[in-house]
């Protein structure tokens, strides 16, 4: 079942409807989890996602079901969730599946990808269009189900101790940044670092890179990129709008009662929204607060993006050449995100690009 049913009927509480949570589960089975994070605790947003979902389905269930969350580095490091997820080490994880590009770069799809899809469009694909078909096809070589659990909405640039005025500036660079998009900023000079969350700050701190991407204002003000690096770039063009997923081990699902199941992925329903509320809501007062504090706010010129795009397409077309999984998401994606941009441009950007420039109350 798709989570857009979920969300139809009501989510968490279409799924108790028929009866009360007490007496529903005095006739299921007692479930106990573990949950391993890819994010620190500190991190109220994203880390908080996993946590929601086990409050979710615990009071769903009157306790039955019960999932035991761990930060990043509790249980396994956190780029090795997955790991652990299809090892059966735990049962589930919180994570973005670009981390585990160098397994297979096709996982980034299930996150983000270079110049890729916003957040909205990014639902619509997963829901409306063929990527959860795909994506469910590819995990399931690897014996894991994937759900939607988060999204950030599109990222920042990343925090850098000089500032990027040309391609030239880039090259040498010692940025931490993850999946995809390393590789393409390799063609540009880049020297990519993947460094999980929490080990960002002191990497940036002792110089061992010169600049660092993570999400956006309220996460990198709570990791204090901005004591450390004085530019904070943006948009982040490879993350336009990154999915964050609940990795599941396919035995364990596969021995959840059915209204267990329903309940684990309205709950992650539930997760994925308010994540991107969240970001939503907070992070135009950090933002403030950055730049109050001396943050320099820049935007990437139109050169560096133009050629980022063009070191993207040629990794696709290169990636794509070798690997005829990551060729068939890719270009299904590609299709479908031509069409949404096509649109946006017209209603969306039209009202937006107004809102941006009225005065109000003038």
């Amino acid at each position: 079942m798709q989570r857009r049913d979920f969300l139809k009927h009501g989510g968490i509480a279409g799924v108790l409807a028929a009866g009360s949570a007490p007496a529903f589960a005095q006739s299921q089975p007692e479930v106990k989890w573990r949950l391993t994070s890819s994010f620190p605790k500190s991190l109220d947003t994203i880390y908080g996602a996993g946590e929601q979902v086990a409050k979710i389905v615990a009071a769903a269930t009157d306790n039955k079901f019960q999932i035991r969350v761990f930060a990043a580095g509790e249980i396994v490091p956190g780029l090795q969730v997955l790991d652990a997820v299809q090892n059966a080490t735990v049962e589930m994880g919180h994570t973005v599946s670009y981390y585990y590009f160098g397994k297979d770069p096709t996982f980034a799809f299930d996150s983000a990808v270079p110049f890729g899809l916003n957040a909205r469009q990014m639902d619509a694909w997963m829901n409306e269009g063929n990527g959860m078909k795909l994506m469910r096809e590819f995990f399931s070589k690897y014996g894991v189900l994937n759900l939607p659990c988060g999204n950030t909405g599109t990222q920042m640039g990343g925090w850098y101790r000089k500032e990027i005025k040309t391609v030239a500036d880039l090259k040498g660079l010692k940025m931490r940044i993850g999946g995809f998009a390393g590789q393409v900023l390799t063609k540009l000079g880049v020297v990519p670092q993947q460094i999980a969350g929490g080990e960002i700050y002191p990497a940036l701190e002792k110089g061992t890179i010169d600049s660092a991407e993570w999400v956006g204002p309220y996460d990198d003000e709570k990791l204090g990129f901005n004591k450390v690096a004085k530019f904070y770039y943006y948009p982040g063009w490879w993350e336009g709008g990154p999915q964050v997923s609940a990795l599941i081990n396919q035995k364990s699902w596969d021995a959840l009662p059915k209204s267990y199941q329903a309940i684990l992925q309205a709950a992650c329903a539930e997760a994925h929204n308010d994540m991107t509320a969240k970001y939503d809501a907070r992070n135009p007062a950090a933002l403030k607060r950055l730049v109050a504090s001396g943050t320099q706010l820049r935007p990437f010129s139109k050169p560096v993006l133009d050629a980022c795009y063009k070191a993207a397409v040629e990794v696709y077309e290169e990636t794509g050449a070798k690997n005829a999984a990551f060729k068939k998401v890719y270009e299904d994606m590609v299709k479908f995100r031509d069409e949404q941009t096509l649109w946006f441009s017209v209603a969306e950007r039209g009202f937006d690009d107004f809102m941006r420039t009225v005065k109000r109350g003038a």
